[in-house]
């Protein structure tokens, strides 16, 4: 008697036909993935990771699966003296099978075709704002409001908080693990904590767009700030912000970019949280020589103080979640006239209600109603309503009492208005071991020139006065032919 054999055929278990198509899905996916991963050059953690991790797993699992649907059906033919079916009989001459070739066919190009889409659409969703903005609406609708509104609203979360390649994706999502699980079970932090320790290459992230040898020079700024006082009077101030730029050879050396990490080297170590407090700084410059600068009776150990090189964020450290202090705030909404500076004392008033903690936003803006309406009783309705409505707006751009984050839970590090900022190193107090040398305290025209100020209201604003232009070797005064006719680039 022959040998019945058995053979294993995928149709002959659906567990393992499942299996087999999940396969087939993942290696589609990490095909059409990974080519995309390459044109992009590997910019995208998202994508590698959806090429490198996500749909290799999807493969593996598929095969897993496909692997136990053969083992389930190897022991239950062992079990039987049925043969198994063979593989597949075709016969294209019976209209079911043309059909059912055609239905086979015809639908695997369509899962096909949907699981790259899938995939591309995926990953692109991943990789979006509302994805890390939105999705975890309470604990990040701080961070996404001050997003949406900043200067870096056109950056992707994910080119700041999680940087290039896979291995910085996963890191990042490991660490957010934690922050998943705070989330379901409402034990995040309140606020959310900064500095953010763990962002990927802090520098070079910036440096993806901004070039740290460019040379700034002096920049004209002109700000102006309205007091307390029962005429809201405005007070402008004009200066030249010395900027200045680090790289030699693309000009002069010096202003406050000098700290740049460029011709010099600064290193520091801080002692709180929110790095406020610095008792310590290294100063190398591009000969190597190191000077060491220390505030108060510090003593540095280095098995419990961490030193931090200085880069970006150590000035910039609000680029895309700022949060303006009221009195900002305020200033901004005068100055574009969505404020009447005209009604009396209002920014006496809205100080104080925006000094106040309330537990909601209804509270706050039931406050805002209330305290208007009594206190400008005689305004305008529509000019208290008006008012009323900014006010509303400037405390939900702002204040997020749900989440207790605001201006003062946010240090900004850039000038020295609200914050310490500069004055944090250049407060005159750290000096050498020996005392021959001190970190100066910056005065007015350390890193600005102030050149012109408004005076009880009054406001001149300096203008460049233009002056007729005269040829260096006063052989022509300009005017005669274009400059490029004789500037040729040489002699």
């Amino acid at each position: 008697m022959a040998e019945n054999k058995q053979y294993f055929s995928i149709f002959n278990s659906k567990l393992a036909l499942i299996g087999a198509v999940i396969a087939v899905i993942g290696l589609l996916g990490t095909i059409f993935l990974s080519v995309l991963d390459h044109i992009s050059g590997g910019k995208s953690p998202y994508l590698s990771l959806f090429s490198l991790v996500l749909s290799p797993l999807v493969f593996v699992t598929g095969m897993i699966i496909y692997g136990i649907g053969w083992i389930i059906f190897r022991k239950k033919i062992s079990k039987t003296d049925q043969s198994p079916q063979p593989f597949a009989v075709i016969d294209f001459s019976k209209p079911a099978h043309r059909r059912g070739v055609i239905f086979f066919v015809v639908g695997g190009v369509a899962i096909i075709f949907l699981t790259l889409v899938a995939a591309y659409h995926g990953y692109h969703f991943a990789e979006s704002v509302y994805f890390c903005g939105q999705l975890c609406h309470t604990p990040m609708k701080p961070e996404y409001t001050a997003y949406i509104d900043s200067p870096h609203a056109k950056v992707s979360c994910t080119e700041c908080h999680v940087g290039s390649g896979t291995a910085n994706y996963i890191k990042a999502k490991l660490n957010g693990i934690h922050q998943l699980v705070a989330t379901v079970s409402d034990s995040y932090h309140r606020p959310i904590p900064t500095p953010v320790e763990n962002l990927p290459m802090t520098q070079d992230s910036c440096e993806n767009c901004h070039w740290p040898k460019k040379y700034i020079g002096e920049l004209n700024r002109t700000f102006t700030r309205y007091l307390s006082d029962d005429d809201n009077t405005p007070v402008t101030i004009q200066m030249l912000l010395k900027v200045g730029g680090g790289d030699p050879t693309h000009g002069p050396v010096g202003g406050i970019h000098w700290h740049m990490n460029i011709a010099n080297k600064i290193e520091f170590v801080s002692t709180d949280d929110k790095r406020q407090t610095i008792p310590w700084v290294r100063m190398t410059d591009s000969s190597g020589k190191s000077i060491e600068f220390v505030a108060g009776d510090f003593k540095f150990d280095p098995t419990k103080h961490k030193i931090k090189t200085m880069d970006c964020l150590d000035c910039h450290n609000r680029p895309a979640h700022q949060f303006m202090s009221p009195s900002d705030a305020l200033d901004n909404s005068f100055a574009q006239s969505r404020l009447d500076a005209k009604i009396k004392g209002l920014k006496k008033t809205a100080l104080e209600i925006f000094s106040k903690d309330y537990k909601s936003d209804s509270e706050a803006f039931s406050a805002i109603e209330n305290t208007i309406k009594t206190t400008f009783k005689d305004l305008d309705a529509n000019k208290q309503q008006a008012t009323v409505e900014e006010l509303k707006k400037i405390y939900s751009r702002n204040f997020f009492p749900e989440m207790k984050a605001s201006w003062k839970a946010y240090p900004n590090n850039i000038g020295h208005k609200e914050w310490p900022g500069c004055f944090r190193c250049h407060d005159g107090q750290h000096k050498t071991a020996d005392g021959k040398k001190k970190i100066e305290s910056s005065n007015c025209n350390d890193c600005h020139i102030i050149v012109a100020q408004s005076k009880a209201g009054h406001w001149e604003p300096q203008e460049p006065k233009p002056v007729t232009f005269k040829h260096p070797d006063e052989s022509s005064d300009g005017t005669e032919a274009n400059c490029n006719m004789c500037h040729g680039g040489s002699l």
